[in-house]
């Protein structure tokens, strides 16, 4: 009896040698099996390429961003902009003939700066070129006139405790990294006021400057005072700084007119080319639509906004359709913290086992060098082979993990995640200031990154599998 078993479970292995099993029995496919249907899609991949680097499709999305940008502008929470935009895009994707083109609404925080000056009175008269942090409050009418502490870290700040005290704080912490340094942004005024400042101003987060402040989010917190906050450049926290090691009084009178108003409606923007086999399951590709209110918000999040676009176009344009869904999405909300995709969560995580990845662009579209991956090992080695497709222009590695504020809820619940990798040497030049305008832009490194968002979105779409969880 036991050489019988034996004998039929040796050609129960041969049956299935080289292949994986499923709970219900049925034969997975071995990798093997994988690689050879993924290599199936090289000359989809080729046209892709070629239609979007050489073809007729070449320059589009860097065009389309042009138009976009320069008509509507910066476009902040609960602005005006922002209405145009998303009423803009509705239309233009209408326009491109994509299917089920609609709003989802949501609610947004509303924060206006007004208007807003600094200056030094001593140790001389000097202009401080200053943007007040996201939700900040406003000073008095009058604003704040006080002496400065300088500090390098929350730890000198705390070691210096007695001397903060009705001061405000200027903080001129090294630039590090983003991840990193952007706790002073979003912790500075707490920081600040627990040791009894009147206001704080932050040295940009920024690795280069050319005299530009840099905004963004803030954080207050309940049980602290809120303070007036806002940036300040670079030169201008390490001049400081300097007169501060030298022993010298430095006075500043702050003026800000920031205002909150109640939550506002605006609308996640969607748009899908349906899928052919397996209509219910969804790529979602995807880049956040708001920006901040200075410069255009071209590089964050408009280049990510345009190739996300533009991977429906291009396979619209070749006349094809994956098996499933490939669904765009322009978040809304995302700068005060991924408010809209947070909401979009909640509305569609009942479906959660019909999303196949969640892939957001939003750190750029300068040259690509490839895909950032959050996922299974299983799912990893696929995609890893899926971006040797990519070899004709040389963007083939996988990087971990992938990143974005948009497509975390998802990713936190075991949705297999991209995000586009790039050569960001340049982007905190123009993060969040001024110069985040189409000068920052470029057409042949837009086709590139719209290529490798496309080729990949296109094949994990139209595989006969779903990525492994």
């Amino acid at each position: 009896m036991k050489h019988l078993f034996l004998i039929f479970l040796m050609n129960l292995l041969h049956q299935y040698a080289g292949k994986s099993l499923r709970r219900d029995g049925s034969s997975l496919k071995s990798f093997e099996d994988i690689k050879n249907e993924i290599a199936g899609y090289t000359d989809i991949a080729k046209a892709i390429i070629d239609l979007a680097v050489h073809g007729k499709a070449q320059n589009r999305s860097y065009e389309r961003l042009a138009v976009f940008a320069d008509t509507i502008g910066p476009r902040l929470s609960g602005s005006k902009n922002l209405e145009a935009a998303i009423k803009y895009m509705f239309s233009a994707l209408q326009k491109d003939g994509l299917e089920n083109v609609h709003l989802e609404p949501v609610k947004v925080p509303h924060w206006e700066r007004g208007e807003e000056f600094a200056v030094m009175l001593e140790p001389r008269n000097h202009s401080i070129a200053i943007l007040g942090l996201g939700n900040s409050i406003a000073t008095p009418p009058e604003g704040i006139t006080a002496e400065v502490i300088v500090v390098a870290s929350f730890d000198e700040l705390r070691q210096r405790a007695q001397e903060a005290k009705g001061k405000i704080v200027v903080y001129n912490q090294p630039f590090i990294s983003y991840g990193e340094t952007v706790q002073y942004r979003l912790q500075g005024a707490v920081e600040a006021a627990r040791v009894g400042a009147v206001a704080s101003l932050i040295r940009s987060i920024a690795s280069f400057s050319i005299h530009s402040p840099h905004t963004g989010g803030q954080n207050y917190q309940p049980d602290v005072p809120q303070i007036p906050t806002a940036c300040i450049t670079v030169e201008d926290a390490e001049m400081m700084s300097r007169m501060s090691l030298h022993g010298t009084r430095i006075v500043v009178h702050l003026r800000m007119g920031a205002k909150t108003y109640p939550d506002s409606l605006s609308f996640n923007t969607v748009a899908e080319i349906v899928g052919s086999k397996y209509p219910e399951q969804v790529v979602l590709v995807s880049g956040h639509l708001d920006s901040w209110d200075v410069g255009q918000g071209a590089m964050d999040d408009g280049g990510g906004v345009f190739i996300s676009w533009e991977a429906l176009s291009l396979i619209k344009d070749l006349g094809l359709r994956p098996k499933r869904t490939l669904r765009l999405v322009l978040w809304t909300g995302e700068e005060q913290g991924g408010v809209g995709a947070k909401q979009y969560y909640q509305l569609h995580k009942e479906n959660i086992s019909n999303f196949d990845i969640v892939m957001e662009s939003d750190a750029g579209t300068f040259q690509p060098s490839g895909l950032g991956f959050s996922g299974s090992a299983e799912a990893r080695d696929i995609v890893k082979e899926i971006m040797t497709l990519l070899q004709p222009i040389n963007v083939t590695d996988v990087f971990d993990p992938a990143d974005g504020t948009d497509i975390a809820y998802w990713m936190r619940d075991g949705v297999p995640g991209a995000s586009l990798h790039n050569d960001i040497n340049k982007y905190f030049w123009f993060h969040h200031s001024q110069g985040d305008t189409m000068t920052v832009q470029d057409p042949n490194q837009m086709n590139l990154c719209a290529a490798v968002w496309t080729v990949v979105s296109y094949v994990i779409a139209d595989m006969e599998d779903m990525l492994p969880r």
